[in-house]
């Protein structure tokens, strides 16, 4: 029954089917094949083996908490990418190790004179900032004197709009000091959200002084007592995070201001006062970082004179005393 066994593939002489192929072109099929063939292993398996095969393969390839552990300790080593990088998992790391922003390579290439110039610069944005921002708050009533200059009554016209000019010059004013009383002058970056509820307190302040003028015209025509409202701008909004750091007044400063707020309606006197304040603090707060840029510059000429390269620069300015 020999044929019967071969043609049934019960017989055990027959689990190899490459046994009788050339020796070159069995070794060519085990060498090329995707799936490699283990003759010693018979085809014909019975369905519970391959079952439990499968399963201890799945067992094997499943993760085990130590090795997500090295996993996660692997990911922790490998060297980070910038975000400048379209590829953040570690890809081309390498190439990234010695890069900087251009604002770093900028920053440490500046002359000592360009550090400067960008602190005075800095200040001087910041006061154009505040003259946009207070036109910005004063929107509508620019829009009042546009309409008065194209529509106007003729008596409007023939006095250039007097009433609806004052009425903004008066709004851009105010809206000025209280940005300045609320911080926005100062340089120290900030993020634009806050700038803007600074910006929008400083338009709700704003609108809450008139209602109170009205009030008190409203008083004054009744015969009523003039109604007396607490300062809109209070000591602890304008107070900075380090009292340490308010600044003091000398003599002479103190007289300026006392002269300086006289000049002022009486109920608009206390948000001038914390103006000009603010304004001193961002002055003081630019001198600091002047002196900072020059002490820095002290302690690298130190050093080069103690490692004998004193440059020209050095030479000339230690003649001026510099």
């Amino acid at each position: 029954m020999g044929w019967f066994d071969s043609w049934t593939g019960s017989s055990s002489t027959g689990g190899d089917p490459l046994e009788k192929l050339d020796p070159k072109l069995r070794e060519f099929l085990q060498r090329e094949a995707p799936v490699k063939y283990d003759h010693a292993q018979s085809p014909h398996q019975p369905a519970s083996s391959t079952t439990q095969e499968h399963t201890q393969s799945q067992a094997a390839q499943a993760p085990t908490p130590s090795s997500e552990s090295a996993q996660q300790q692997q990911q922790q080593q490998q060297p980070g990418v910038p975000p400048q990088s379209l590829y953040q998992d570690g890809r081309y790391a390498h190439l990234w190790k010695n890069y900087k922003p251009q604002s770093q390579v900028e920053a440490e290439t500046k002359s000592d004179h360009e550090k400067l110039m960008d602190v005075l610069e800095a200040y001087k944005e910041r006061k154009a900032e505040i003259g946009k921002a207070a036109l910005e708050n004063c929107a509508l009533e620019q829009v009042d004197w546009t309409e008065c200059m194209k529509s106007g009554s003729v008596t409007a016209r023939m006095t250039m709009c007097r009433d609806a000019v004052r009425k903004f010059e008066r709004c851009y004013t105010i809206q000025n000091r209280f940005l300045k009383a609320l911080g926005y002058l100062s340089v120290q970056d900030r993020s634009p959200e806050v700038e803007e509820d600074i910006q929008m307190h400083a338009d709700r302040l704003y609108h809450r002084l008139m209602e109170q003028e009205d009030a008190i015209e409203l008083a004054k025509k009744e015969g009523k007592p003039v109604p007396k409202f607490d300062p809109l701008i209070p000591k602890p909004i304008v107070r900075i995070a380090d009292p340490e750091q308010d600044i003091t007044l000398s003599p002479q400063l103190q007289q300026k201001l006392k002269e300086q707020l006289e000049k002022v309606p009486e109920e608009e006197r206390h948000a001038e006062e914390e103006a000009i304040k603010a304004e001193l603090r961002a002055k003081a707060e630019v001198a600091a970082r002047v002196q900072d840029i020059w002490a820095q510059q002290a302690r690298e000429k130190e050093e080069r004179r103690k490692e004998g390269k004193l440059t020209i620069g050095d030479r000339v300015s230690s003649l001026f005393g510099w």
